[in-house]
């Protein structure tokens, strides 16, 4: 499992992948959890930037296996 004590340059692509997810996920419960509006919209901006993030690694892990088989 990925911690986040791990260095980001000792992770695989997939790691920080589900890493990000991860984080997304625990964004999205906090936002459930907040009890003001400016709360809810950090962690919901949190959670977005987190997605954002695991998009642009999944897409580096599609070219990463593109490469390989070249």
């Amino acid at each position: 499992m990925v911690t986040m004590d791990e260095s980001p340059d000792d992770l695989t692509t997939g790691e920080l992948r589900a890493l990000q997810l991860s984080r997304e996920r625990e964004e999205r419960k906090a936002a459930e959890r907040s009890d003001t509006d400016e709360e809810t919209a950090q962690h919901d901006r949190r959670a977005a930037k987190s997605a954002y993030l695991r998009e642009k690694l999944e897409e580096r892990e599609e070219a990463e296996r593109q490469a390989e088989q070249e």
